[in-house]
């Protein structure tokens, strides 16, 4: 049926993405007068994305800037034919990433599943830059996330002064995205109530999105899809119907595989927050980046790397961001307190604040692991020190 309605939404609304490029999400007010903390995906690595639009000569999907294998390769890095660099953004498995690629291609959502810090949220945003240019289509799902925020909802000054009409739709990211034919990302879905989460069913399955108070509707344009986040280890998780997990394709991010790889993440991503930050890039040193992501990785396993020690495990997930978070503070404190070089006694508070989260059991398994692992640990002895100070 023909409505002779105008779209909804399709006036008095300004599409995110669409400002001045380094501007991040548009229509939020001028564009900064300088840099800003934390540009966006799309705006941080334009060079990146030129560069793989200009090479890219595979066949794309509809409504895609980059073709699948063009897409991968930003996320996993590499070189392109004409000497160009493309960089790591996610240290792991390629095929895992092609995995997710792939989904995004068929007409089936992406669920990106695994525990806190494996950088699910990460790879959503680089996908979407990646895909459709614009990664600020988010629905951050907490347990107060209304159905609106999902569907639409009305601008009430103009509802009660005109009624329902189109100009009083207030779109919704995912209204937005079917519209505009791009990817939109729902952070924490199992975190929104099973009622709202099962409002994206009839949107998953039949690519429209009904508006019956104007007996019209929003149907999906080409390159419409949605990358979903999840994790069942946090309190308050309500699970998925089976009817809406039938309607993802999952792709489960693990843990770093080894020490090594772990190291490097952190210190990329380190790296990175340091130039935002404008901290000394030199401050980051590896050897107490290694030490810190030995801690996590022993406690997280339950026995130390040489397997000679069972310890216990705290309450805390001690994620990969929970180790970029610790070195990245500890970094702060010796460029602004301590005397420029990263020393144990920076980290140290961080360390012991991400693991003693419970501060009864954690804070006793975190002094039987410094007493049993750390005080004999050869060349570690400055920082079982300032970790037995705070305990």
């Amino acid at each position: 049926m023909t409505s002779q309605h105008p779209e909804p939404g399709s006036t008095g609304t300004h599409t995110a993405g669409t400002g001045p490029a380094g501007t991040g999400a548009a229509g939020a007010g001028a564009a900064p007068d300088g840099p800003v903390l934390r540009p966006h995906a799309e705006d941080a690595y334009a060079g990146e994305l030129a560069a793989l639009a200009a090479a890219d000569d595979r066949p794309r999907p509809p409504g895609w800037r980059l073709s699948p294998w063009a897409v991968t390769t930003y996320l996993v890095g590499g070189t392109l034919a004409d000497g160009t660099e493309v960089s790591v953004k996610y240290l792991g498995s390629r095929r895992l990433m092609e995995i997710a690629v792939a989904s995004l291609a068929t007409d089936r959502a992406l669920l990106l599943l695994g525990v806190p810090g494996t950088a699910k949220t990460w790879v959503g945003e680089h996908l979407a830059a990646a895909v459709s240019g614009d990664s600020t289509l988010v629905v951050q799902g907490t347990a107060g996330t209304p159905e609106e925020q999902l569907r639409y909802g009305w601008n009430y000054a103009r509802l009660l002064a005109d009624g329902p009409t189109a100009e009083a739709v207030v779109p919704s990211p995912v209204m937005r995205a079917m519209r505009d034919g791009t990817l939109v990302r729902i952070e924490e879905l199992t975190r929104i109530p099973a009622d709202v989460q099962d409002a994206l069913i009839s949107i998953l399955s039949e690519k429209t999105l009904p508006v019956p108070e104007l007996r019209t509707e929003v149907q999906a344009r080409p390159g419409f899809n949605v990358i979903a986040t999840a994790n069942d280890r946090d309190k308050g998780v309500n699970d998925l119907s089976s009817a809406l997990r039938r309607r993802f394709n999952t792709v489960v991010l693990p843990l770093p595989d080894t020490l090594e790889q772990e190291v490097e993440i952190v210190r990329t991503r380190v790296a990175a927050v340091g130039r935002s930050l404008e901290l000394p890039p030199e401050l980051a040193g590896l050897a107490q980046i290694e030490r810190v992501v030995t801690v996590f990785r022993e406690l997280r396993g339950g026995v130390t790397l040489d397997r000679r020690t069972t310890v216990k495990s705290p309450s805390a997930t001690l994620s990969t961001a929970e180790a970029i978070s610790v070195v990245t503070n500890g970094t702060a404190l010796a460029a602004h307190f301590g005397d420029g070089v990263l020393r144990a006694e920076d980290v140290a508070a961080s360390l012991t604040g991400a693991v003693v989260q419970d501060p009864v059991q954690d804070r006793l398994v975190w002094q039987e692991y410094l007493e049993t692992v750390l005080r004999d640990r050869a060349g570690w002895e400055d920082l079982y020190r300032a970790c037995r100070e705070l305990v």
